[in-house]
């Protein structure tokens, strides 16, 4: 009697990149929210000036004591090397993810191993562009024909400049010494403090975007 009755439409199951992504965007965002507060930090320093006692590090083994402006910003440092090491996880394990749904829907070859989803980011010299050739190819396996979203190369660009400024992400200076720059050259700071943030803000929109593309062909 109830045969013209259609039977109701199964509940979606989540997706398993669905968890991957808001992780990845969640860590992005900590990381760059971190990094902000690391910027407020050095432009207090700069405009609290250097002590008369000199820089923090004296040179040949010796230090002063630092002021409370100088231990916070200790702190704040600390923090931020938690937060990106949160953000590097969340955000390699969504591509590895995204690398593996992306292959499977276009059935094609990879061009990078999955092992440079890893070492990419680490390995010198290829670490300038192997990363973003593995986004690229996430997003021709998953929306081919279409163009590559500017976020990506907005993102790629931005990294770089933390990257290579000198004083951001590998930057080889103790923190005390970092602290002496922000009391001489603190422009320096902010430069690769906005491109480390401003990168953190354009992989929300990658990962949103590629995300967006896997999701939709796998359910095309």
């Amino acid at each position: 009697m109830n045969d013209h009755i259609a039977p109701p439409a199964p509940v979606p199951t989540p997706r398993p990149m669905d968890g991957a992504a808001r992780f990845a965007v969640g860590a992005l965002a900590l990381a760059g929210a971190s990094w902000a507060v690391r910027a407020i930090w050095e432009i207090r320093l700069a405009v609290a000036g250097e002590p008369a006692s000199g820089p923090p590090d004296q040179g040949n083994g010796a230090h002063r004591t630092l002021t409370g402006l100088e231990n916070q910003y200790h702190l704040v440092v600390s923090a931020c090397g938690v937060a990106v090491v949160i953000c590097a996880v969340a955000f390699i394990g969504w591509l590895g993810r995204a690398r593996d749904t992306a292959r499977e829907l276009s059935g094609k070859r990879p061009r990078y191993s999955g092992l440079w989803v890893y070492l990419g980011w680490v390995v010198p010299v290829v670490n300038l562009w192997f990363p973003r050739g593995i986004v690229a190819e996430v997003h021709r396996d998953s929306a081919p024909g279409e163009r590559l979203p500017r976020s990506v190369n907005v993102w790629w660009a931005l990294w770089l400049i933390g990257l290579l400024s000198g004083v951001g992400l590998m930057s080889a200076d103790s923190t005390d010494q970092i602290i002496a720059r922000a009391y001489t050259n603190v422009g320096t700071l902010l430069v690769s403090d906005a491109a480390i943030v401003g990168a953190a803000v354009a992989g929300v929109f990658v990962v949103r975007a590629l995300s967006r593309n896997v999701s939709s062909r796998r359910s095309g």
